[in-house]
């Protein structure tokens, strides 16, 4: 494995769903705590329920208040996220990923993550017949240098990243289909916010790919994710099934 990914195996769990948000959330925080007493490796790819995730950043804005209230009556629960950037907002045909590691010097192998990990993520789509690029479109959402767009004009995988002392979490937001509920809360919400946001960069691989399915998605991405971490999947690893318990 790269050695900006860490030392250790990484075990996959493609975690049943959908899975609310506070479950979400919680999951994370746990992993994320437990890399501190020896917590291993894993990579986690869910499908969410409709959620809205701000970050503390957000949170800190005058209209934050006014953005919870219009996605909640969207049908989108308002959660506030680990990781930086601005409002992500994804429904049940989205796919979310968290990848949380142990490593010696976390901080010093953030962009090289982002990079891997974002190219990764770029070849998958491409393996779906998708003119996907690494890079952001300008005016859309939580706006990264490594999000992942089609044809340089709609954004489909968002990314983020959050470093602690004993590892890192990065986490990642894939649109596959139905993103009109999405595009709909983060227009209001980035009003609310005061922040820039163009609706028509809001985009999802179905747009690109008719027809395909989160099932096919899932496994574009396992396959090209596991070759970068070089490990396969595994149903052993102790805290990969008590996260498959929890996110019931």
């Amino acid at each position: 494995m790269s050695e900006a990914f860490g030392p250790q195996p990484v075990a996959v769990v493609r975690a049943p769903g959908p899975r609310a948000a506070a479950v979400e959330m919680e999951l994370v925080r746990v992993n994320v705590a437990a890399l501190t007493n020896g917590g291993g490796a894993a990579l986690d790819i869910a499908q969410p329920r409709p959620t809205a995730a701000f970050s503390r950043r957000d949170a800190l804005l005058p209209g934050y208040d006014e953005a919870v209230e219009t996605v909640a009556t969207r049908g989108f629960a308002p959660v506030v996220r680990p990781v930086g950037g601005h409002l992500a907002a994804y429904g049940e045909g989205s796919l979310v990923l968290h990848l949380w590691a142990p490593h010696p010097d976390p901080r010093a192998h953030i962009r090289a993550r982002f990079e891997l990990f974002g190219a990764a993520m770029t070849s998958a789509l491409r393996g779906l017949g998708v003119d996907a690029r690494l890079g952001p479109v300008p005016g859309e959402y939580c706006d990264g240098e490594f999000s992942v767009n089609a044809s340089g004009s709609a954004k489909l995988i968002g990314t983020g990243q959050r470093i602690t002392r004993a590892g890192y979490l990065f986490s990642a937001l894939v649109m596959v289909h139905d993103a009109a509920p999405a595009r709909e809360a983060l227009t209001s919400a980035y009003a609310a916010l005061g922040l820039d946001f163009a609706p028509e960069t809001v985009g999802c691989v179905a747009d690109h790919a008719p027809g395909v399915t989160l099932d096919v998605v899932r496994e574009q991405l396992v396959a090209a994710l596991a070759d970068l971490l070089s490990r396969g999947t595994t149903s052993e690893h102790e805290p990969v099934r008590a996260l498959a318990t929890l996110s019931r």
